[in-house]
């Protein structure tokens, strides 16, 4: 491949590659996870939960250096024990612009252990291969996490989307028990009323 040139899928391979170099458990969201389960729709980034200790971190940051994203082991490691948030660390490819932004693992975030507990690996094609992603049932309940943050309807297409794909195959209790969790309840039950009519 070309220095000055990358393809997303070229990308998204390279970060996983530089995972698994560095021995990191990671799974795919956004609207990547959306691929396997809905309709694909375009994208230029790559959301990523990474399950990341702190003895790694020397290792991920000179991975990363060695495709061109300056990320620094004390600005990972900032983010690692900022516990003020959940603000995701963001590695930049400096020739393609291309971001993955990197979602840590927490002990006290119940749903995304949860989540991570139940990735699946699903196959990518030959460009990037087989990968973890979030399950389907995962992906729709931070689906409505974000539509209730933002409001933007991507988040309502996508799932619209996999309901339609995967119909009576979903967890609908799972969801429904982490939609209340997280006062999702209204919203969920609208957009199901919607992609069924």
């Amino acid at each position: 491949m070309s220095k000055n040139y990358l393809s997303f899928q070229e990308f998204l391979a390279m970060i996983l590659a530089v995972l698994e170099k560095s021995e990191i458990k990671y799974m795919i969201g956004g609207a990547i996870a959306v691929w396997p389960w809905g309709e694909p729709r375009s994208t230029q980034d790559v959301d990523i939960v990474i399950h990341l200790k702190a003895e790694q971190i020397n290792t991920f940051s000179e991975e990363l250096e060695k495709v061109d994203i300056f990320l620094p082991p004390d600005i990972i490691m900032e983010n690692l024990y900022d516990i003020r948030g959940d603000l995701p660390v963001n590695a930049i490819h400096g020739f393609s612009g291309y971001k993955a932004e990197m979602f840590l693992m927490r002990e006290d975030d119940a749903f995304r252990q949860s989540a991570f507990s139940r990735r699946v690996k699903v196959d990518f094609g030959a460009d990037v291969g087989k990968v973890f992603v979030h399950s389907a049932e995962d992906i729709i309940v931070y689906k409505l996490l974000y539509y209730s943050l933002s409001q933007q309807t991507k988040h309502i297409r996508d799932i619209g989307s996999i309901i339609k794909t995967r119909g009576e195959k979903l967890d609908y209790a799972y969801i429904e028990k982490w939609a209340e969790e997280k006062k999702l309840t209204n919203i969920w039950e609208r957009i199901q009323s919607d992609a069924l009519s």
